[in-house]
């Protein structure tokens, strides 16, 4: 998948059954490989730094850490993996909230498992990944009135709002530094520029706020 090898993945979920099948599922998946498993946030925190994977499956509830706070450390830790939580939970505030937080999509674990594999691919290619069913509870939920209008979006630069459309489109950092001939630092310090300047905290909720503001417009 990148360069013809195959994606990596870690799977955080203290439930040892479902990593078993969901790592039984990927091994018949030449694009995609486990790296590594972790039953704890703890243990998911550290063993992300270490390994460095392109994708990371994160539950929501875990005893002990939770998977919000599990990936607001990752993400304060300066883990750049895509994260999908894999959960039970279809709550739209735990939607949000994971969005909010740095999550790159949310799964529910009821989904077929052909379709959850191939959302981690979707995924693992730079894609936003949503449950079809929570999508519209996401879009619903960004879509308030106190959020950055076009006035706010009138203040970004051309670049920034170049790559806000591009990040709509569900593509990475990566995809993006390659189409436009730049650095992935150099797009990471636009992302953070223009969150700033729209109030908004991460960079799914940004792709959500400006599909919503191109069908308003």
């Amino acid at each position: 998948m990148f360069e013809d090898k195959p994606a990596t993945i870690m799977m955080v979920d203290d439930h040892p059954l479902l990593r078993k099948g969901l790592n039984q599922l990927i091994e018949f998946e030449d694009d995609l490989a486990v790296v590594g498993e972790a039953s704890s946030g703890k243990e998911a925190i550290e063993m992300a730094v270490q390994l460095e994977p392109d994708l990371i499956t994160l539950d929501l509830n875990m005893q002990g850490m939770d998977g919000l706070e599990t990936l607001k450390h990752l993400r304060d830790k300066g883990v750049d993996s895509r994260i999908i939580m894999l959960t039970v939970s279809d709550n739209d505030e735990d939607v949000v909230e994971a969005v909010r937080s740095g999550a790159d999509g949310y799964l529910l674990k009821d989904m077929d498992p052909e379709d959850i594999v191939d959302k981690l691919r979707e995924a693992a290619l730079g894609k936003m990944v949503m449950s079809a069913k929570l999508t519209e509870v996401l879009a619903t939920a960004l879509r308030k009135p106190e959020r950055a209008g076009s006035r706010a979006l009138a203040s970004l630069t051309s670049r920034e709002l170049e790559i806000l459309k591009l990040i709509a489109k569900g593509m990475s950092n990566k995809l993006i530094a390659r189409e436009l001939d730049i650095s992935d630092g150099t797009v990471k310090v636009h992302v953070k520029h223009f969150l700033k300047k729209l109030n908004l905290r991460s960079r799914v909720e940004a792709a959500v706020w400006m599909v919503n503001h191109q069908k308003g417009a």
